[in-house]
C-alpha cells in the first residue's frame, strides 16, 4: 500500500483499539509479552545475536542460558530486555525523552565495554574499544557496497546534533498534524544519521522509535530479522533522499502490530504459526527430558532420506538464493555434489545439483545402502572487470550421518551443528547457517577486490 493508505489504516485500527480499551489486565500482559519477546529477538538478531527465538524466550522468561552460545549474546539479549522494561516504566511515569535516558538505554543493551574490528581512515584494519553510555570519540563512518564511504556525524559534531534532535523532538511532540508513525519514524532516521555511539545505534534507534509509538498509545513496530534486507534497503533509500520509502516501510509494520494487538484485544489467537513449535521446544527444555530418551530414530535409509527432504533441501534452496547475490561479480559459478565417495555431479547451481544428485544417484543408492555423508561445494570463476582470470572458492556444506544424530558442517560455520534424526532444521537455524556462509563468502570476495585495487 501507499504511505497515505497505511497511515489511514493505522488511524482506523488505533481508533478501533481505543474503543476496546481498557483491556483486561491478563489480556494486556499476554499481548505485551508477545511484543516484548518478538522485539527482543528480532532487533538483536538483526545485529548478529546468535540466540534463537526459543533460546531468547527461555532466557527472558525463565533465566535459562543456551549451551555453546557466546556469553556476550546472552548479556546483550538480557540487556535489551532490561531496556524494554525501562522504557515501559518511563512511559507509565510519563517522563520525557532526554539525552540522559538515551545514554542509559545504551548502557543497558551493551552492558560492558568490548573491542570491535574497524578500519582506520587510511584503510588499515585495527581494533577499537566500544564505550558504553557515552557518545563516540572517533569517527564511525561505514563503507557501502559500492566501496564509497557513508559519513555520519563526526565526534565533534555529535553533542550539538543530539541537542538539536532533542529540541526537534520537543517542538514536534505536540504537533497534532503529524501522524505518530511518521514522527516516530523520522526520529529513528534522524538519530541513525547521527550515529552517536560506537556501537548499538540500530538497536537504540528502534528502541527510541517504539518509545515514541508507546507514548502515543501505539504498539511497538517490530522489524523482523527475515525482513532486515528490506529494512536496510528502505534506510538506504532514505539516505538517497527518498524518505517516503522508509516512512512507508515502518508504517506497514505499525499496521501489522495494531492488527496483532486488536486480535489479542478481541480474545483471538495472536501466536504466529511457527510460534507453536518454538513453544513446544521451550516446554521440552523445562520438562527436563532425559537426553538418552530423546534418541527415538536412528540412522537408516528412511531416516536419512527424511533429513535430506526436510532439512537439506530447504537449506540448499535458501543458500541458492543467497549465493545468487554474488553471481554479479563473476562470469560463472560451479557447484559439485556427491555422497560418500560417489562421483561428483557438477552444475551451475545448488538447487540443480541437489535435484540431480537425489534423483539420478543418491536415492537409488540409498534404497540399498546407508550413506555416511552428502557434500556440496562451489566455486566462482572469472572475476568481472578484471584483466586476470580470477576464481575463488565458494561455500561448502556437508551433512554427516552418525548413528544417533546428523551433523551439519560448512565453510564459515563457527561450530558444527548436531541434530536428532527426528528433528528437522528450523527456519531460524537455516537462516543463521545461510547468513554465516554468506558472510564467509563475502569476506573472501572483499579480500579479492581489495587486492585488485592495490
Amino acid at each position: 500500500m501507499e504511505l497515505t493508505e497505511n497511515l489511514q489504516k493505522a488511524t482506523i485500527l488505533k481508533e478501533e483499539l481505543d474503543g476496546l480499551r481498557p483491556l483486561f489486565s491478563e489480556q494486556e500482559k499476554r499481548i505485551m509479552q508477545k511484543f516484548r519477546l518478538d522485539w527482543n529477538y528480532h532487533s538483536s538478531h538483526i545485529e548478529g545475536n546468535s540466540l534463537t527465538y526459543g533460546e531468547t524466550k527461555a532466557l527472558i522468561l525463565f533465566g535459562h542460558t543456551a549451551q555453546a552460545k557466546p556469553l556476550k549474546d546472552h548479556l546483550e539479549m538480557s540487556g535489551h530486555d532490561e531496556a524494554i522494561l525501562y522504557i515501559e516504566d518511563v512511559i507509565k511515569q510519563t517522563r520525557p525523552l532526554t539525552e540522559s535516558f538515551i545514554r542509559d538505554l545504551h548502557k543497558l543493551i551493551l552492558k560492558q565495554p568490548y573491542q570491535v574490528d574497524v578500519i582506520t581512515p587510511d584503510g588499515q584494519p585495527t581494533k577499537r574499544w566500544v564505550k558504553i553510555g557515552s557518545y563516540k570519540t572517533v569517527p564511525n563512518h561505514v563503507k557501502t557496497k559500492t566501496g564509497e564511504i557513508f559519513y555520519f556525524a563526526s565526534p565533534e559534531e555529535t553533542p550539538a546534533k543530539m541537542a538539536d534532535l532533542m529540541k526537534w523532538y520537543s517542538e514536534n511532540i505536540e504537533n497534532k498534524d503529524n501522524h505518530p508513525a511518521i514522527f516516530a519514524t523520522e526520529f529513528h532516521y534522524r538519530f541513525i544519521r547521527i550515529h552517536p555511539f560506537d556501537d548499538g545505534n540500530g538497536r537504540i534507534a528502534r528502541l527510541l522509535m517504539n518509545f515514541i509509538l508507546l507514548q502515543f498509545s501505539y504498539p511497538p513496530a517490530i522489524i523482523k530479522t527475515e525482513n532486515k534486507n528490506e529494512y536496510y534497503n528502505a534506510l538506504e533509500q532514505a539516505d538517497a533522499g527518498q524518505l517516503d520509502f522508509f516512512f512507508n516501510y515502518i508504517s506497514e509494520e505499525v499496521v501489522n502490530s495494531l492488527d496483532l494487538m486488536l486480535r489479542g484485544a478481541r480474545g483471538e489467537e495472536i501466536e504466529e504459526p511457527e510460534d507453536l513449535d518454538k513453544k513446544l521446544q521451550l516446554l521440552k527444555k523445562r520438562f527436563g527430558e532425559d537426553p538418552k530418551a530423546k534418541v527415538t530414530v536412528k540412522k537408516s535409509p528412511s531416516a536419512i532420506k527424511e533429513v535430506i527432504e526436510k532439512s537439506l533441501k530447504p537449506l540448499i534452496t535458501s543458500l541458492e538464493k543467497r549465493m545468487m547475490d554474488f553471481d554479479t561479480f563473476f562470469k560463472s559459478r560451479n557447484v559439485n555434489s556427491k555422497y560418500d565417495n560417489g562421483t561428483a555431479i557438477g552444475t551451475s547451481s545448488f538447487s540443480l545439483s541437489f535435484n540431480k544428485l537425489c534423483n539420478n544417484k543418491l536415492y537409488p543408492f540409498l534404497n540399498r545402502n546407508i550413506i555416511s555423508y552428502v557434500l556440496f561445494e562451489s566455486s566462482f570463476n572469472d572475476l568481472r572487470k578484471s584483466d586476470k582470470s580470477i576464481s575463488i572458492k565458494g561455500v561448502e556444506i556437508s551433512f554427516i550421518f552418525h548413528q544417533n544424530v546428523y551433523e551439519i558442517k560448512g565453510s564459515g560455520l563457527k561450530n558444527p551443528m548436531n541434530k536428532l534424526y527426528n528433528n528437522k532444521l528450523e527456519e531460524e537455524e537455516i537462516a543463521q547457517i545461510v547468513n554465516d556462509l554468506g558472510n564467509w563468502q563475502y569476506g573472501l570476495l572483499e579480500d579479492i577486490i581489495d587486492n585488485q585495487s592495490e
